[in-house]
């Protein structure tokens, strides 16, 4: 019983996390399973799946309403991100769990230096006869009860880094936020809370789409799932209303010391018990 209210507190913080950042609580359920109760990979990256979309249920509805979300960005991407998402669930299933767990560090440092990069928080001007306006990939977003208008750029390349945001989600079950925010932040230079509220938006279409191969694999199991996602929603609700009060700035600091300190964990125990 104590098991399941640690774990249940554990997807609460996880939850928050994934809603504040956009990651979408994976980077903290997947160590907390494998490390913390010993669950194998694939059935700790099955129950992250399920608590993405927990997430972004839970944390969506909240952006949208405030009018934060961007919703024809995302359906366009989730193109992409679904398309990587099955091949990245199919792939899953060949690898060992050391490996994945590797990967799964891997790309968490690789979102931290990424975005410990110097950069402004984008509002990019639309322009005229691109093809961001023809795909009106563009909007507005409130900002101390001021409207501000904003447009994506670079769209083809950000097409294609969603994709493989969609690979990384079905194979490391994290949700892809990370990767997801950093491709429409420094990729498409959308404002940074308008990428992060998309991405909450984005990662449970990815999720289902993975989700679904996972459970036929029977990698689901629903006495980890039911307290996961649980945690998860009340974490998620949580976290997007504090978004609306936060600075930028201090997000993308806590991003990135939450994010390291997990990762160079999951690097070590990873490579560890590959050389057993």
């Amino acid at each position: 019983m104590s098991e399941i209210i640690i774990l249940f507190l554990g997807a609460i913080s996880a939850g928050l996390l994934g809603s504040l950042t956009g990651l979408g609580g994976g980077v903290i359920i997947i160590p907390l399973l494998t490390l913390g109760f010993g669950v194998p990979m694939h059935y700790a990256i099955g129950a992250s799946l399920i608590s993405v979309i927990g997430t972004s249920s839970g944390a969506a509805v909240a952006f949208v309403k405030e009018g934060f979300t961007n919703m024809r960005i995302g359906m366009f991407l989730e193109i992409a991100t679904t398309a990587g998402a099955i091949m990245g669930a199919l792939v899953s299933g060949m690898l060992n769990p050391n490996t994945i767990g590797i990967i799964f560090a891997s790309i968490l440092l690789l979102t931290v230096i990424l975005n410990l990069k110097g950069k402004p928080d984008h509002q990019e001007p639309l322009v005229k006869g691109s093809l961001e306006e023809k795909l009106k990939l563009y909007g507005t977003f409130p900002d101390k009860g001021i409207l501000k208008s904003y447009s994506a750029r670079n769209t083809v390349p950000g097409f294609l880094m969603m994709m493989f945001a969609g690979t990384m989600s079905g194979l490391l079950g994290i949700g892809s936020g990370a990767l997801k925010v950093l491709a429409m932040d420094n990729m498409m230079k959308l404002p940074f809370k308008v990428s992060t509220t998309t991405s909450n938006f984005m990662i449970g279409v990815t999720a289902v789409a993975s989700a679904l191969i996972y459970f036929q694999r029977g990698e689901i199991i629903p006495v980890i799932v039911a307290p996961v996602l649980i945690g998860v929603v009340v974490g998620s609700f949580i976290g997007s209303k504090t978004l609306m009060v936060s600075k930028t700035k201090k997000l993308k600091v806590f991003f990135a010391i939450v994010i390291t300190i997990l990762s160079v964990y999951m690097m070590y125990n990873g490579i560890n018990k590959s050389f057993r």
